[in-house]
């Protein structure tokens, strides 16, 4: 321990990142520090500590999601003589929105206690920003600044939703995934702006819940995913009752007494329509303005406002660190995160040499038919190995579970192989549980193996994991 600081290691940001930095240095008997403040989104919307993953991420989205799914198995439940079950009930916003921020404030709480009740972490619901390379202002909600030193600092602030520049007040007349997970009244005629997973993951959920919802696409859908998946996430949702409108974006958004007037062009054509809500998810940035990085020599990306940080997650500054959606060039997922943390400190203070690999990670889209994938997508496999070098095998099928209420849509999975020596290099499965069974595959991935590897294995029938151990025919 230097006794030239206050703390051996110093933490902006308690999200996922951010937590798992403390705890694991603090079990090692570090003097750590946390500063974790959140900013209100435009509409004052606010949430405690955790960090967007359990506060405006993933858990709300799962929980809304299931609801949607759960409404989904209504026509199984009348299918297959279960009595007293309206397949035509509604689902109530107020009851939904409350069971949500029920279980987000057991996990604020968890979080809270934690901080409190654990040896060698001091907590600061404080925002923190760089004063020189050891030294971190903390200003508080009134204004009112302290400050400490330490001999490292890692930056874990994460990321925020991102809005046009050239809309007037459009925070004021939208809303983003900030914001939905709490909204106090129902968001009835929705219309969403963009094609991320965080815009169709939303738009599927709340027309599974009954509300009458629009996409609004600039180009492509879940850009940087396969696309042939992606297409097929599009058909599918739209089988559900979501409308896209493909190639345009919001030219304005008024007000007209409390609903939002949007128009834009298509084909050379103004179009407009009104809808009771506007749901941005067009991206997100790195929230690291008025954090004094430039100040203290921090090297950003001036378009992304993200952090360069090398694989060893070091910054410009040798003792500040940065990890999480607020780096450059990192995927934006909790997992990622917590993970990158833990090796920084094994390296910081066991000897560790393990760096975070960002390479075949798994990770799963939840629409309404759930999208699980790791390693290359079709494109990418061919811009890098050549489609002459491939084997690509596809699998359509239906789940057995369907045929009571004959749903519509089928299911999909793809494997890319390399022809040289088999090697499964990207794995795709669209269908019920993607998370489920894609984190298994995760590991299968992860190890190389083999296309031949794969035929090996003894499916489990019946069931829509099989698929992927059966797969003979050539794409």
């Amino acid at each position: 321990m230097n006794p030239q600081y206050q703390y051996d290691i110093f933490v902006i940001g308690g999200g996922s990142g951010g937590l798992t930095v403390v705890d694991e240095a603090q079990k090692l008997g570090k003097r750590v520090g946390l500063a974790d403040y959140i900013k209100p989104s435009p509409h004052g919307t606010q949430w405690g500590t955790g960090g967007t993953c359990p506060n405006v991420g993933c858990i709300p989205k799962k929980l809304m999601h299931m609801t949607a799914l759960i409404g989904e198995i209504r026509h199984e439940l009348t299918a297959t003589g279960w009595q007293g079950v309206d397949p035509h009930s509604k689902n109530d916003w107020n009851i939904l929105v409350n069971e949500v921020q029920r279980q987000v404030k057991g996990i604020n709480k968890g979080n809270d206690d934690w901080l409190v009740t654990t040896n060698g972490i001091t907590y600061y619901n404080k925002l923190g920003k760089l004063k020189d390379d050891h030294t971190v202002e903390l200003i508080d909600k009134d204004g009112q600044s302290e400050f400490v030193t330490a001999e490292y600092i890692v930056i874990a602030v994460g990321s925020r939703p991102s809005f046009p520049t050239d809309i007037p007040n459009v925070k004021q007349l939208t809303i983003t995934s900030d914001d939905l997970f709490s909204l106090k009244k129902a968001p009835g005629k929705t219309l969403v702006v963009g094609a991320s997973y965080v815009a169709l993951e939303c738009a599927g959920f709340l027309t599974g819940l009954g509300y009458d919802v629009t996409v609004m696409v600039r180009s492509i859908l879940l850009r940087g995913f396969d696309q042939e998946v992606a297409e097929r996430i599009g058909e599918f949702m739209k089988i559900q009752g979501t409308k896209f409108i493909r190639g345009t974006i919001p030219s304005s958004i008024e007000d007209v007494d409390g609903k939002r007037l949007v128009k834009w062009v298509l084909n050379g054509q103004e179009q407009s329509e009104v809808f009771d809500t506007v749901l941005l998810a067009i991206g997100r940035s790195a929230d690291t303005q008025n954090l004094g990085l430039e100040q203290v020599g921090v090297q950003t990306n001036k378009e992304s406002g993200k952090i360069i940080a090398n694989d060893a997650d070091s910054t410009s500054v040798p003792n500040i660190f940065a990890i999480g959606d607020c780096v450059q060039g990192r995927l934006e997922l909790t997992p990622t995160a917590i993970m990158c943390g833990k090796r920084l400190i094994k390296r910081l203070y066991c000897n560790g040499n393990q760096i975070m690999e960002y390479s075949d990670v798994s990770t799963t889209v939840f629409t309404p038919l759930e999208y699980g994938c790791v390693g290359y997508s079709e494109e990418a496999a061919i811009k890098k190995f050549g489609k002459e070098n491939l084997k690509i095998f596809a699998s359509e099928f239906t789940p057995l579970f369907w045929n009571f209420a004959n749903r519509k849509g089928t299911c999909y999975a793809k494997l890319i192989v390399k022809k040289d020596d088999d090697v499964v290099i990207g794995f795709h499965y669209l269908g019920p549980d993607a998370a489920e069974v894609t984190q298994g595959f995760g590991v299968v991935i992860k190890l190389k193996a083999k296309k031949s590897d794969l035929d090996n294995v003894v499916g489990i029938h019946p069931s829509v994991a099989e698929e992927l151990v059966q797969m003979q025919t050539w794409k």
